[in-house]
Order: structure tokens, then sequence, then C-alpha cells
């Protein structure tokens, strides 16, 4: 058994029984949502980082677009005015980045678990299973009673798209700008619903599921932490 199993996907795949057999009362639907919201809380100080950092690149773009032309034909000057505004806003350009790449093996982890599990008729892989963990040799794939969550869904997957839109919408705000920054987040706030869309079709219901709330959740996180930033911004301000 390798790192990424015995690190990332065994402790995801013993909490979703753990849960399935416990608050979720062998319920996949509420067992999905309980892992969401654990695993979201768990990651949320690197959300956290790679929300405010994603905003704080994306507020000062019209002074990179402005740098840019100013230097366009002095490269050798242009590093080091750019590097000196990161400074000067005590920005990480690579802020946004780094937090998505920490949490990126437990999505995969996530994401294995619910292909390997939601099928009909699967038995659990026991040998996964920690001895402390009760098993209860399947999962039931009927989420609330009614929804097969082995079977794909067109349904959550418009749903995902949306929730994605929304994130993204919210992110990039109202501004309208003509730098090619602008233009390429503005794509892709459209293009993303559609590849959510298109591949959460595809998926298992249960996975698409899980995407759609994981979806929502960021969308909360970014209201707390954004407006908690904005508030910090007024307060500044009204004491000037």
């Amino acid at each position: 058994m390798g790192f990424f199993f015995t690190v990332f996907y065994q402790p995801i795949f013993n909490l979703l029984v753990f849960l399935y057999n416990t608050l979720a009362f062998k319920d996949i639907g509420l067992a999905i949502i309980f892992i969401t919201l654990i695993v979201r809380l768990i990651l949320y100080p690197l959300s956290k980082k790679a929300i405010k950092s994603q905003k704080d690149l994306q507020n000062i773009q019209p002074e990179l677009e402005e740098i840019k032309e100013k230097y366009k034909d002095n490269k050798e000057k242009m590093g080091p005015e750019i590097m000196a505004l990161y400074k000067e806003r005590k920005i990480n350009p690579f802020g946004s980045c780094l937090p998505l790449l920490v949490q990126l093996p437990f999505l995969i982890a996530i994401y294995r678990v619910f292909f390997d599990e939601l099928k009909d008729g699967a038995t659990l892989n026991t040998q996964a299973l920690y001895p402390f963990v009760a098993n209860p040799g399947s999962l039931d794939p009927i989420a609330f009673g009614f929804f097969n969550f082995a079977d794909k869904s067109l349904v959550l997957a418009i749903l995902a798209g949306l929730a994605q839109f929304w994130q993204s919408k919210m992110m990039i705000g109202k501004a309208k700008s003509n730098n090619p920054a602008a233009a390429i987040s503005n794509q892709m706030m459209y293009m993303m619903p559609v590849i959510t869309v298109l591949i959460g079709a595809s998926f298992p219901a249960g996975l698409t599921f899980y995407w759609l709330l994981t979806t929502l959740f960021s969308v909360a996180q970014q209201y707390i932490v954004l407006g908690m930033k904005q508030n910090k911004i007024e307060i500044v301000e009204t004491k000037k």
C-alpha cells in the first residue's frame, strides 16, 4: 500500500464509512454532507489564504497592466517594478496557488473513494477499513430515500455548474476592464461552469453532489473571508 493510499485515501474512506454508520443513519446523502463540512473546515485556513491572495491579485491588475505597458520595451525593468509592487502591497504572487496544491491530494482521495464505493452492489474494501470502524458490508447508494447516487445526474451537474458560476462571479466582481487578465477571467467565469456540467454529468451522482456541496461551502467561505476583509478596510478608512 502506497503513501497516497495510507495518508489520504484511507482516512477519507474510513471517515465516510464512520459517518455513514453513525451520524448519517446509513444515508449516503447525509454522510456526504457531513464529510464535505468536515473536510472544508479542516482545509479552511488554506482556503482562506487562497481566497485572500486571489482577490488581492485581482485588485492590483490595473496597476500591473500599467507597469507592463510602461515597460513593454524594457523587460529588464519590468520584472523589478512588478516585484516592487508585490512587495509594496505585501502580496505573494503564488499565494493563491500553493494552498490549492496542498488541498489537491485530499480532493483526489475523495473523488477516488466515491468512484470506488458509490456503485450498485459494490462491497467495501475491507483492507482499507480501520479495525475500529464497523463494516456495514456496503454503502447503500440510495440517498434521502429516493436518489440513486450510483447513477449519473444531469440535474445535479447543472446545479454544480450554476454554483461554479456564482462562485466565480462573486470573486471577479462587477468591475469591467480592457486588460488581458480581466478578459481571461471573464472567459473562465463562463467556461468553467460549462466544463463543470459536462464533467459532472459523467460522474456518479454522489460525486457530483459532493462537487456541488463543496462549491457552495466555498461560496460561503468567500463571503466570510471577503466580508471580513471589507469590514477591516472600512474600519481603517473610518479611522483616517
